[in-house]
């Protein structure tokens, strides 16, 4: 198995990296992260004008017509960064599943906008009441005249809060699950907006009659919906192998300059033991995340290869953030030093679409379809 990038991968990671390496320090981050929005617009501008709002969409709907593996390498260097840009939930993760469910009128309607910067969506799916998976939907769509109205409330919804256009999940009547656009700005919509662990945000929004229209026609989307939502987690793996790179840096770099009783840190043998064990932690989670995005460039959307990958990650940036603050002692608990936000965005990670005990249930659920099982 070939795992040397192509010459055009690299271009796109290196492109990616100078970007976010010239726009974002730590204090820059800090700075953005505090504004009303909490990312920084004529960054967002510039992701659409080389192409990455629309990165996995097809050329015809205005995209880049890239895959899984290019998705990997840009989410790698917005977690190296900790860019607090929507990437995945404003543009990604919703616009996939507009290209897999939706008419023609709407992929040519709405992603070429997506693709510009011009239009932001979220997709909102989660709901308080329910753990992932969220199967169980409580938000409902019935006929009103001839268009449709939802009700129901649906929380979190990651960066909501700045969406033009909703993609919101429903239960239909007859079973499975159906997806409607809904404008946020209908008299049936209200959203509460707030911070997340990490400094970016998230939005509560509750339906009340509002306004509503198929993605596609109303069908069950299930199958859509869990390829869609196994890629964004691959997504979400391959930040976090971004952020824990550069967690592992930053601590290798503290130990190597620090000293204590006139030696550097790294003279003390108990101190590089657990840095190596940092680093077998981000292999395994390096590996893993690969797998996750090269089973679905080769058209494999399995949940379970999904939960194998989330599962491994989360144990891996637990391990890697605790070390981290640990290893850089009071510093790294200070807002002012960057170890803590990537800690801080780790953890947000492991919790969002299903956090470890999650997908170690699910997998769970596997055991008995195995003639072996190794611990």
């Amino acid at each position: 198995m070939d795992f040397d990038l192509t010459a055009e991968q690299d271009m796109l990671r290196d492109t990616v990296r100078d970007i976010l390496a010239r726009r974002y320090t730590p204090e820059r981050r800090t700075e953005v992260i505090g504004t009303e929005l909490g990312w920084d617009p004529q960054l967002w501008q510039t992701f659409a004008e080389v192409g990455l709002l629309g990165l996995t969409f097809a050329e015809e709907d205005g995209g880049m017509g890239a895959g899984p593996l290019e998705a990997m390498l840009v989410l790698t260097e917005i977690g190296r960064r900790l860019a607090p840009e929507p990437l995945l939930d404003c543009a990604l993760l919703p616009g996939g599943l507009i290209a897999a469910v939706g008419a023609d009128a709407q992929r040519k309607g709405l992603l070429p906008k997506v693709a510009e910067g011009e239009l932001r969506l979220a997709f909102a799916h989660a709901e308080p009441s329910l753990r992932w998976p969220s199967t169980e939907l409580a938000t409902q769509a019935v006929p009103h005249g001839d268009g449709w109205q939802l009700t129901g409330v649906k929380y979190p919804v990651p960066h909501g809060d700045c969406a033009d256009l909703l993609i919101v999940s429903v239960a239909l009547a007859e079973g499975g699950q159906g997806l409607f656009l809904v404008d946020p700005a209908d008299p049936g919509v209200r959203r509460t907006s707030y911070r997340t662990h990490d400094g970016l945000r998230g939005a509560t929004i509750e339906f009340d009659g509002a306004t509503a229209e198929p993605l596609g026609n109303v069908v069950d989307a299930s199958n859509a919906i869990e390829a869609a939502l196994a890629g964004a987690q691959a997504a979400l793996c391959a930040e976090a192998v971004g952020a824990m790179e550069e967690s592992l840096r930053l601590t290798a770099e503290y130990l190597e300059t620090r000293k204590q009783f006139g030696v550097p840190l790294r003279a003390f043998q108990a101190l590089t033991q657990r840095a190596a064990d940092m680093y077998v932690a981000l292999e395994l989670a390096r590996g893993m995340s690969m797998y996750a995005s090269m089973s679905l460039a080769d058209g494999i959307t399995d949940p379970v290869v999904a939960s194998r990958a989330k599962l491994r990650i989360g144990r891996s940036a637990r391990h890697i953030g605790q070390e981290a603050i640990q290893l850089h002692g009071g510093i790294g608990m200070t807002a002012e030093y960057p170890v803590g936000h990537y800690t801080a965005r780790l953890t947000t990670i492991e919790h969002t679409l299903g956090d470890s005990s999650d997908h170690l249930r699910r997998l769970g659920e596997y055991v008995g379809e195995y003639q072996m099982v190794e611990i």
